[in-house]
């Protein structure tokens, strides 16, 4: 049965997408993933399609949404990725879920030549911590948050 999981951020519009994308390419077989925010922005940042069309994934039907849409769905795990050090203020679930933080800087604070890179910057530890959850034998907390601690 595969586990349902939610990538957790204030906007909903950059990397719990990127997040939710990434898993439902390469999980696919095990995990049904979902994104939210808890003050969604109502749109997808353009910067995020464009680093998930250069990696082939697909973009279709993406919407920032608030988490209170997913209320019928019961989630096995949630993980917030927003960076706390950065100053932003992670949303907390109450749920029975695993839960897990991530924290990856936002790429949408980034002006200027090096916007691009702070995109795929943040794509790429998306990518290499999902990997690494997907190598998993069993899922803990203990697991998922070794893996947020990981550099790329």
């Amino acid at each position: 049965m595969k586990k349902n999981i939610l990538f957790l951020c204030t906007g909903n519009s950059c990397r719990s997408i990127l997040a939710e994308v990434v898993l439902n390419h390469l999980g696919k077989d095990r995990f049904n993933a979902y994104s939210a925010g808890s003050f969604p922005t109502g749109k997808v940042n353009p910067d995020s399609l464009v680093v998930l069309e250069e990696h082939g994934l697909p973009i279709d039907n993406l919407s920032s949404q608030s988490w209170n849409d997913f209320t019928h769905i019961n989630f096995d795990i949630v993980i917030t990725v927003c960076d706390n050090a950065a100053g932003e203020v992670c949303p907390l679930y109450l749920g029975q879920a695993i839960k897990s933080h991530w924290g990856i800087a936002d790429p949408d604070k980034v002006v200027g030549l090096n916007r691009a890179d702070a995109f795929d910057k943040a794509f790429t530890q998306m990518k290499c911590r999902i990997t690494h959850m997907l190598k998993l034998d069993k899922i803990t907390q203990v697991n998922l948050n070794n893996i947020g601690k990981m550099k790329p």
